[in-house]
């Protein structure tokens, strides 16, 4: 049996260090985020309360959520935070000037559909929103002055859910993506970015493997991870690189997925011609990752004495 040992164990050893709704920030730190962003708001003819969980919330009942906010501003210095939140708050106020966003005008060509996580929709919703694996839901959205808008029910501009799903696939199809490599000790990972759908591109997987990485039909299949909404981490399976890939990937994964804005899910994701299955099964501390069976069943056979690992 393979065992790893999470990256992420070490950081959430510290985790008591850190503020438990504004992480990775310390608790001084998210208390002059707070402070900022509640003056900020005030300034902009918003008067505002901070919840307690991560938020602000406005006397109309408007939540500002600050997690975003605070994963981008702990990679600043604290001189850059006020500019930082100002202008995240020049958005905020135009929204709320403005209203709801309005329908978009021609949804089979500007819906895209987005990857979020699960505990991102009230519980009536998610119950009614596709999953497409634990804890990852698809939702028509659409993208527009920097800000994306999630559109729950397409039958409000006309189109049924399998119709609006089937544009937003379209237009996924259509993006393009900015592709680097990364090699270490025998692992290879194609790092995808360059989009705020970057990461849902995963529902097109076929036509990223193809179109971006130039590849066809792999035939051991690719690991993927997609740990927040701009980064996509594929690696395409082949002989001795298997594991170390995996283990690269789950440490990038783990990473961003801790301290990026977007997060989306932490795990990497065994994809072949019979579908989406956990590359690793981990216990609730995140301190033991152990190879899923069918993991463990593919690392077994490439690595086979006598037996070709291409």
């Amino acid at each position: 049996m393979m065992i790893f040992r999470s990256s992420g164990s070490t950081e959430r050893a510290a985790s008591n260090e850190l503020d438990p709704a504004l992480a990775p920030l310390s608790a001084a730190e998210a208390a002059h985020l707070i402070r900022l962003a509640t003056e900020a708001a005030a300034e902009r003819g918003l008067e505002v309360t901070y919840d307690g969980a991560g938020a602000l919330v406005t006397k109309a009942g408007a939540v500002a959520g600050l997690t975003n906010l605070a994963r981008t501003a702990s990679g600043r210095r604290r001189h850059h935070w006020r500019q930082l939140v100002g202008a995240h708050f020049d958005q905020i106020a135009g929204m709320v000037r403005s209203g709801p966003p309005a329908p978009p005008a021609d949804p089979v060509n500007e819906l895209y559909l987005r990857l979020i996580p699960g505990d991102a929709l009230p519980a009536v919703w998610s119950e009614l929103t596709p999953e497409f694996v634990p804890g990852l839901l698809t939702v028509p959205a659409t993208h527009s002055a920097g800000a994306v808008t999630m559109h729950l029910d397409p039958q409000d501009f006309g189109l049924t859910r399998a119709a609006a799903t089937e544009a937003g696939l379209a237009n996924l199809r259509r993006l393009t993506d900015k592709v680097e490599y990364v090699r270490d000790e025998g692992a290879e990972l194609a790092v995808l970015s360059g989009s705020t759908f970057t990461a849902s591109r995963a529902l097109v997987l076929d036509t990223v493997l193809r179109e971006s990485l130039h590849v066809e039909n792999p035939p051991h299949g690719v690991l993927v991870a997609m740990p927040v909404r701009d980064l996509l981490l594929v690696h395409v399976i082949s002989g001795d690189s298997l594991i170390p890939s995996l283990s690269l990937m789950l440490t990038i994964a783990h990473r961003t997925y801790a301290e990026e804005p977007g997060p989306l899910v932490p795990w990497v994701y065994l994809v072949t011609e019979d579908g989406w299955h956990s590359a690793t099964t981990q216990t609730d501390d995140w301190f033991q990752i152990r190879l899923s069976p069918d993991m463990l069943a593919l690392a077994r056979r490439l690595c086979r004495p006598g037996e070709s690992s291409g």
